[in-house]
C-alpha cells in the first residue's frame, strides 16, 4: 500500500519535467491509471516467477502497478520513446522495485520469451499479435494459458472479429463501480 500511495507524488514530480500523463488525467490518476492497470489482476493472479513483457508501457502502465502487486514476478517494460522509459526507470528506482527492467526499444526487436505480454490499448489487437507472438513461452503454469492480457475500451466487436486466435473478454465493470470502467475490458488472447 505504501508503494501505491507513493505513485501519485512520484508521477507529479516526473510530469513536471517530462509530460507522460495529461494534466486532467492526473486528477483521476488512481482510477484511470493505477486501478485500470490493476484490472488485469482481477482476471489473473500471476504465480511466482511469471515473466511479463509490458509493450508500449508509456509512463509505466500497466507494468508498474502490477509489479508492486506481484513482487515475485519479473516485469520487462518497453517503450519506443526514450523519455517515457526514463520516467519508468525513475519511478521503479524510487519505489525500490527490483522486479522491473525498463528498456527503450521497439517491441518488434525483442527476442526474449515471456509467459504473458501485457499492454494498454497500444494498437488494434490483430497487428499487436503479429508483433509479439514470437515472444510467448510455450509452457504455461498459470491459471490462464500463456498469451496476451490487453486492456482496451469501447465496442470491440469488429476488432475481436479480426483475430483468429482463441480469446476471452472480461468486463472490468464487474469488478469496479466507477463510470470510467463501464466499457473497459481485459482481453486474454491465448498464444
Amino acid at each position: 500500500m505504501d508503494q501505491l500511495t507513493q505513485l501519485k507524488p512520484l508521477y507529479e514530480e516526473w510530469n513536471a519535467q517530462i509530460n507522460v500523463i495529461s494534466r486532467k488525467d492526473m486528477d483521476n490518476f488512481y482510477e484511470r491509471h493505477v486501478l485500470h492497470s490493476l484490472g488485469i489482476a482481477k482476471i489473473m493472479k500471476f504465480k511466482q516467477n511469471t515473466q511479463l513483457l509490458d509493450v508500449g508501457t508509456g509512463g509505466g502502465f500497466p507494468g508498474i502497478p502490477l509489479a508492486i502487486l506481484f513482487p515475485k514476478c519479473k516485469f520487462h517494460l518497453v517503450d519506443s520513446i526514450g523519455k517515457k522509459i526514463k520516467v519508468v526507470q525513475g519511478v521503479a528506482d524510487s519505489l525500490g522495485l527490483k522486479n522491473v527492467k525498463a528498456s527503450h526499444q521497439n517491441a518488434k526487436n525483442i527476442t526474449e520469451k515471456y509467459d504473458f505480454v501485457i499492454s494498454r490499448a497500444v494498437t488494434r489487437l490483430h497487428p499487436f499479435i503479429g508483433w509479439i507472438k514470437m515472444n510467448i513461452r510455450k509452457n504455461s503454469y498459470n491459471d490462464l494459458p500463456n498469451g496476451i492480457l490487453y486492456l482496451k475500451g469501447g465496442d470491440l466487436t469488429q476488432e475481436l472479429g479480426e483475430i483468429s486466435k482463441k480469446y476471452q473478454s472480461y468486463s472490468l465493470s464487474l469488478y469496479f463501480e466507477e463510470e470510467f470502467f463501464e466499457t473497459k475490458k481485459v482481453i486474454h488472447v491465448e498464444l
